[in-house]
């Protein structure tokens, strides 16, 4: 059974957690159910967004919604990527802090409150907390693949991460929402906040093996499109201009010495 400490959502809830799955029928039932247990004692909701799964993963999740009353499940009616059903997660959300996992069960929910703890006790300009992976638990090609990308990377784009590839990350929803959507943003997140005047910050997080089902992404695919996508933010980043903050008139100025 799941702890009887979990809230049911409220209108605000504390934190949002977003979990974005397609073809993780193997995954979904335990990966609910650690992150119920992670959060216990939290006000949360939980959104698994299924991105026109398949297999049996919309109706894996259907059947957890009684006995979960924190877990949303919202659908794509197709498939449209990883990026985009986080962020079809992240405007459902209703809390102003987010928590994103991989559907794959790789990333551990046990991480998840301390880096959500990390972001609110950060100030306002700290816009994402991401987890680092220190120990891999992927096969010698795809370790070596992910460190050479992200070398690659955090040279051209100077985001200070050093592992952007884990799904494990907390961040502020109005500071997402301010981003400019593309594919496969969610591997560029520390750099285009950045971009937008917020502080990153990371924490080490453990990392396991896949539970179920295979990767979405191949080596050479991902080198294909990271070339692509690296020259866009590279512009991105390169075209934004900073307004050092915003001033508001008040309507009636203050008279001093009158």
């Amino acid at each position: 059974m799941l702890p009887d400490s979990v809230q049911e959502p409220e209108i605000s809830p504390e934190v949002s957690i977003v979990v974005p799955v397609f073809n993780e029928e193997g995954a979904v039932e335990s990966l609910v159910r650690e992150i119920v247990a992670a959060f216990a004692g939290w006000s949360v909701e939980i959104l698994f967004v299924n991105d026109a799964s398949g297999d049996a993963t919309g109706e894996r999740l259907a059947a957890l919604r009684t006995e979960v009353p924190a877990l949303r499940v919202l659908a794509h009616r197709r498939n449209a990527g990883q990026s985009r059903a986080i962020r079809t997660g992240v405007r459902a959300a209703r809390a102003r802090i987010v928590v994103m996992l991989d559907g794959d069960g790789q990333n551990d929910p046990a991480d998840a409150p301390r880096l959500a703890r990390a972001l609110m006790s950060g100030p306002p300009s700290l816009g994402l907390v991401g987890g680092e992976r220190r120990v891999r638990r992927d096969s010698p090609g795809k370790r070596w693949a992910s460190r050479l990308a992200n070398a690659v990377r955090r040279r051209m784009l100077n985001d200070r991460a050093a592992d952007t590839g884990c799904g494990l990350k907390a961040f502020r929803r109005e500071a997402f929402l301010a981003l400019p959507y593309f594919d496969h943003l969610h591997r560029y997140l520390p750099a285009m906040m950045i971009r937008e005047g917020y502080d990153v910050a990371f924490e080490p997080v453990n990392h396991r093996p896949r539970q179920s089902g295979r990767s979405k992404y191949t080596n050479l695919g991902r080198l294909g499109a990271s070339l692509f996508d690296l020259a866009g933010v590279m512009w991105l980043s390169r075209r934004a201009r900073d307004s050092g903050g915003v001033d508001e008139t008040p309507l009636f100025p203050s008279r001093e010495g009158g």
